[in-house]
């Protein structure tokens, strides 16, 4: 009831995050090199890898948030608009959660890893962490086909 059976359709509002994507995809290559930096006792390449993924992390959430603006402010597609607002709110908004907690996660090991506390001894942690992000990662995946290529 209230909804809209019309539109706006994926094929009418949707934009291809190529961009976004390719940063969220990178990181899974940042993070895991900061892991063997670390196993290798590689402190400051550690860090720097580790501080890209979370930049890399960061951009994408920036270019979900931009899409969101867009497509609420421009095109009055809300959750509530119709099936397809709910589909992809749900959708995209269940992996910007899950990129939100590792982001937060990473920023915690970054922090503790400034201030001398991450080494060798805790790269099993960091490889946890790590399968986590390639996760979100391969989850991110799944959710561009079905929004952005079956979905359109």
């Amino acid at each position: 009831m209230g909804k809209s059976l019309t539109g706006p359709t994926p094929h009418e509002v949707l934009e291809t995050p190529i961009f976004y994507t390719i940063c969220l995809l990178s990181s899974s290559l940042t993070i895991h090199f900061a892991g063997k930096f670390l196993e290798h006792g590689r402190r400051g390449a550690f860090l720097l890898s580790w501080l890209l993924t979370i930049v890399l992390g960061a951009l994408f959430l920036y270019g979900t948030g931009q899409e969101w603006h867009r497509l609420i402010y421009e095109h009055g597609l809300t959750i509530s608009t119709n099936l397809f607002g709910t589909t992809y709110y749900s959708l995209v908004g269940l992996h910007a959660f899950h990129v939100i907690a590792g982001l937060i996660l990473l920023s915690i090991v970054l922090l503790f890893g400034l201030a001398g506390r991450v080494g060798p001894e805790q790269s099993a942690r960091v490889d946890v962490l790590s399968m986590y992000w390639h996760f979100v990662d391969a989850v991110w995946v799944v959710v561009f086909t079905v929004v952005y290529v079956l979905g359109r």
